[in-house]
């Protein structure tokens, strides 16, 4: 029974550790877009202010007019740029999380499906179809979120490919 439970054991480690090192994923991906909006709103305040100064200075409706325009052409790229670099963030970290994950249900189902196997060596009835189909169950569930993770990714491509498109 201690092997049984050395192996239980050894595969909830596996899972902690890659939970971990999703979340830690999560945590230098939030720092990285906190810092990009951080900075977009430190420009876009001291651009405003020199905007704020140089309205206040001018003389002529037509120069009043330009420097509006010229204000709303620089806020609007540069929030098209935040948003477009936090879109590649995420991208890339739904395709990291997506190999974070599919490697952990590759080794993971591969853990469980040996684990069960010798679970069922040690019953008195071994029941091959129920190892098969509990295997099957395992590559579905694999496949549908291989073919969920491709999907989202190319979605998120797609969208950033589209936002630099539409800017120009």
């Amino acid at each position: 029974m201690a092997s049984k439970q050395d192996q239980l054991n050894e595969l909830q480690k596996k899972n902690l550790e890659a939970a971990m090192r999703l979340a830690q994923l999560s945590i230098e991906n939030s720092q990285r877009i906190m810092e990009i909006q951080v900075n977009t709103a430190k420009r876009l305040f001291e651009e405003g202010v020199e905007n704020a100064k140089a309205l206040s200075a001018a003389k002529d409706p037509k120069g009043i007019m330009d420097l509006r325009t010229q204000y709303a052409q620089s806020t609007t790229e540069q929030m098209l740029a935040c948003a477009r670099q936090i879109a590649e963030i995420t991208a890339s970290t739904q395709a990291e999380f997506g190999k974070l994950i599919g490697e952990q249900l590759n080794s993971g189902s591969t853990d469980v499906f040996e684990a069960m196997q010798k679970m069922f060596k040690g019953m008195p009835i071994s029941d091959h179809n129920a190892l098969g189909a509990m295997q099957t169950a395992m590559d579905t569930t694999r496949a549908a979120f291989e073919q969920m993770t491709r999907a989202s990714t190319e979605a998120f491509q797609a969208f950033t490919q589209q936002g630099g498109r539409g800017r120009r």
